[in-house]
């Protein structure tokens, strides 16, 4: 059995074949997430660079493919590196200062050299992720190109917002992915801060982020803003 909750007074225990199921999941949703993000900025180059081919490119063969590579490109991610970490002999300390198992925190706790699965799994997550983020820089270089082609003020504006929900959420799930894994020394407790802050506040924050792009939405916070500053200034 492991022991994880370092952070708090109480111990939970987990199993050794439930810590490698918690971090192959995590993994798994982490990197279909980060592989989903580039398909999303693929979408918005089609839509805003080619509008009158949009539904020629993105048909539903197309989408279905995009979709199926997603789902299997985090399971291929996440079952290698779960291996490269499960693999190897744990015979030592059985307690995870970490408060779920991930790789930085699994692997110390090893009882052999644990520099190659170290360099295997940096290499392996900071490659998977930079990629997807060079893809996504490099279709948004081509947006911003077409962007400033367009004449008229609202024509720009529609085409920004259209991609602003999709910067915003690849800022609080790239982010975090960024502190972590391309750190060759972790933190523990710096680590679990970015972690907390990653499994909780980003996916409260991503159906706000979505929802302000409909317009109910909008003006229903406007509403809810107008009248609380009213109320400021009656006081």
């Amino acid at each position: 059995m492991l022991h994880l909750g370092g952070w708090t007074r109480k111990s939970q225990r987990i199993s050794f074949q439930g810590c490698a199921l918690q971090l192959f999941f995590y993994h798994f949703l982490g990197c279909t997430e980060c592989f989903l993000y580039t398909v999303m900025a693929l979408d918005r180059y089609v839509a805003i660079c080619h509008p009158l081919r949009y539904t020629v490119i993105m048909n539903i063969r197309v989408c279905s493919i995009l979709a199926t590579g997603t789902w299997v490109g985090g399971l291929v991610h996440a079952v290698m590196l779960t291996s490269l970490t499960f693999q190897l002999p744990y015979c030592g300390s059985n307690e995870v200062d970490y408060y779920f198992c991930d790789v930085p925190a699994v692997l110390p706790l090893a009882c052999e050299d644990t520099s190659v699965a170290q360099r295997v799994g940096f290499t392996n997550v900071g490659l998977l992720a930079f990629t997807c983020l060079f893809l996504i820089f490099v279709s948004y270089i081509c947006i911003g190109v077409s962007i400033s082609k367009i004449r008229s003020a609202e024509g720009r504006h529609r085409a920004f917002s259209t991609c602003s929900a999709h910067l915003a959420a690849i800022l609080c799930a790239y982010g975090p992915v960024i502190i972590i894994y391309l750190q060759q020394n972790p933190s523990p407790l710096f680590g679990a801060t970015i972690q907390i802050f990653n499994n909780l506040v980003t996916p409260m924050l991503n159906p706000l982020i979505y929802s302000l792009r409909n317009q109910d939405v909008k003006s229903a916070l406007r509403h809810i803003f107008a009248k609380r500053s009213f109320a400021v200034e009656n006081k």
